[in-house]
């Protein structure tokens, strides 16, 4: 009786995903009506309130460009590049990627995988910085606590360069 009891509880564990923490981001690109349209650099890192340090979690940018060309443009997103940006070697491995096209765009992360770090417990700030060449740019700020609770999630609306953004945390 107790073996069935272990292999039942053994099949439900299994059986059930397991929930793992991190973060979903969602940005949304908006589709502007202009003449010459380029898609935006967009940058993301967090930081702690009154701590001097910032962690960068993903850089899109042209990454494909000759002799890696596309970086010159990073420092148009410049809080982001006087954060930490300037000091980051290119391509940087788990968070370099290409620029993205308008509508929603999700990248997920994991702590300790890719650009983000393993948390300690704390309030921190989301940033997603977006430049875009013969436009304009923006920066949202999504303030979270880590450990997340339960279906907890952050928005913020841009008004030019960003669409919402929507960061939802896995326990």
């Amino acid at each position: 009786m107790r073996t069935k009891t272990l292999s039942i509880a053994v099949t439900a564990t299994l059986a059930t995903p397991a929930a793992a923490a991190g973060i979903d981001v969602t940005v949304n690109i908006p589709q502007l009506k202009v003449a010459e349209y380029h898609r935006p650099y967009v940058a993301m890192w967090i930081e702690q309130p009154g701590q001097p340090t910032a962690t960068t979690i993903s850089v899109w940018y042209d990454d494909d460009m000759k002799a890696n060309e596309g970086t010159k443009w990073l420092r148009d997103m410049r809080t982001w590049w006087r954060k930490s940006g300037r000091t980051m070697k290119f391509p940087a491995a788990g968070i370099s990627g290409a620029t993205r096209a308008p509508g929603p765009q999700k990248i997920s992360f994991a702590p300790g995988k890719g650009g983000l770090p393993n948390l300690a417990p704390g309030n921190y700030i989301l940033f997603v910085e977006a430049a875009r060449e013969v436009g304009g740019r923006e920066m949202l700020q999504l303030p979270f606590a880590w450990p997340p609770k339960p279906g907890q999630t952050v928005r913020a609306a841009g008004t030019a360069e960003l669409g919402q953004v929507v960061a939802t945390f896995k326990p």
